[in-house]
């Protein structure tokens, strides 16, 4: 009977709170960018591509889960409002209280919640095998959450910058909350592995003993956001469907000012920095910024060249602050889509999932007559005839050069295992065509300013 009431209550009180605050967005016109206010609310937004009015829990976007099944949707709002009202700590004292388990008085959170399997695989978590989908049903899907908390405290940051270790989970569980689990792939679980990545990057001897903590602690925060509220579309889908997002960032980087944005307004709610200087965290969000945007692939001829004229120069000063950012922009592309440089058995379950997602874009775009977009026609394309194209003309050419910034045991297998598994891919194209040679004429036909055209690698 008591704990009915205690429901009843919490329940009164979550409807109270959510009738009082509403989705904001500040809007700066002096540099034509929007900060995101993150409050609970009923937004609607309607799209002018026919989609239906959708209710989102955190601020005006629409949310293209509208496309999964209601029950889904549900469940998931629901779940995230209780969440979202309640700390993590009381978040996770009120449901064992409820589940009738004693909290233990332990202040050790890594003991607290990670169960043996787990903690193992993370004494692993700078081997470039490491399995992140096995990490993630390990942890009950909060691999984000685990893995970026474990690498906060392994590079000392926790203790380097005065961190409330309480403030800090719940910043990582906002965010891995703001990824769209529905997605096949831009969700929580590659924003883990982008990170884990990152991190075996951090170690390389030529960054290991250069890198401050402060760049580390930017590295990490970065690869964790850096695709944060993914819809699951890219740009291009934006632009057409006429979103606020495009207009607002004038169809130049909107998912990746989105993704920044987004962060900023998550490290802002969560006070992790609030002890810091205004100076200071300005710094953060704009230099997080910068790194986040480095990830846009439509600049990849840019940061590619630059980095090229300074690897031909040997100009590289890694004491020079300017320069190690530079070199942070270069790793986070990399590990942003160092999905065919994994083992096969890792690299092809990447493979299926981005293609699964193009194509479930490729099939909105048809049942709402808009054009479907390259590499998303599920009838015309194949995960292999895709997969070759974007090694040839994207991978090949940045992990080349990254090769030759550090010519490490790391670098050498990873270009060993991007050959493997194009050669793989290949087996499987003859297979389909009965042609090794085809090669997708999307990548070829798409904008000299979106893909590289760069001799492939022997």
């Amino acid at each position: 009977m008591g704990i009915a009431l205690i429901w009843c209550l919490a329940l009164i009180l979550i409807k109270w709170i959510t009738s009082k605050r509403r989705g904001a967005i500040s809007y700066d016109s002096s540099d034509q960018t929007a900060l995101y206010i993150r409050m609970l609310g009923d937004v609607r937004v309607r799209s002018r591509a026919g989609f239906e009015t959708e209710r989102r829990g955190s601020h005006p976007y629409i949310d293209f889960r509208i496309f999964h099944s209601n029950s889904e949707i549900e469940v998931s709002v629901s779940a995230r409002n209780v969440r979202r009202l309640l700390s993590f700590q009381r978040y996770l004292r009120s449901s064992r209280f409820f589940r009738g388990i004693t909290v233990p008085n332990s202040s050790n959170i890594l003991d607290d919640d990670y169960n043996g399997q787990a903690k193992c695989m993370l004494e692993k978590v700078g081997n470039w095998n490491f399995d992140i989908f096995l990490f993630d049903r390990l942890t009950n899907g909060n691999s984000l959450v685990s893995l970026t908390f474990h690498l906060f405290n392994l590079h000392g940051l926790i203790e380097h910058f005065q961190l409330d270790t309480m403030k800090l989970r719940r910043f990582l569980v906002m965010v891995q909350e703001d990824y769209h689990s529905q997605n096949p792939y831009h969700n929580a679980v590659h924003a883990a592995d982008v990170t884990q990545a990152m991190h075996c990057y951090l170690k390389e001897p030529k960054l290991s003993k250069s890198l401050t903590p402060w760049d580390v602690l930017l590295s990490l925060i970065a690869a964790a956001t850096h695709d944060l509220d993914h819809p699951g579309v890219n740009q291009p889908f934006l632009i057409k469907t006429n979103h606020y997002l495009a207009t607002l960032y004038k169809n130049t980087s909107v998912l990746e000012n989105h993704h920044w944005r987004s962060a900023v307004g998550l490290l802002r709610e969560s006070g992790l920095f609030a002890h810091m200087s205004l100076e200071n965290r300005q710094l953060m969000e704009s230099q997080i910024g910068d790194l986040i945007l480095a990830t846009d692939i439509s600049q990849q001829n840019e940061y590619l060249s630059m980095f090229r004229s300074h690897l031909d120069r040997g100009d590289l000063c890694l004491e020079n602050a300017n320069h190690r950012h530079f070199i942070l922009q270069m790793a986070l592309k990399c590990a942003d889509i160092c999905n065919p440089c994994r083992t096969w058995e890792l690299s092809k379950q990447w493979s299926e999932k981005v293609t699964e997602e193009f194509f479930h874009q490729g099939d909105i775009e048809k049942k709402y007559h808009l054009g479907v977009s390259p590499l998303c026609d599920r009838q015309t394309e194949t995960i292999a005839n895709i997969q070759i194209g974007f090694m040839t003309y994207l991978v090949e050419p940045l992990f080349g050069e990254w090769a030759r910034f550090s010519n490490t045991r790391l670098s050498q297998t990873m270009l060993g295992h991007l050959g493997l598994n194009k050669a793989s891919w290949k087996g499987v194209q003859r297979e389909q065509s009965g042609s090794g040679d085809d090669v997708d004429p999307t990548f070829e036909e798409m904008d000299s300013d979106i893909l590289p055209q760069e001799p492939r690698l022997s």
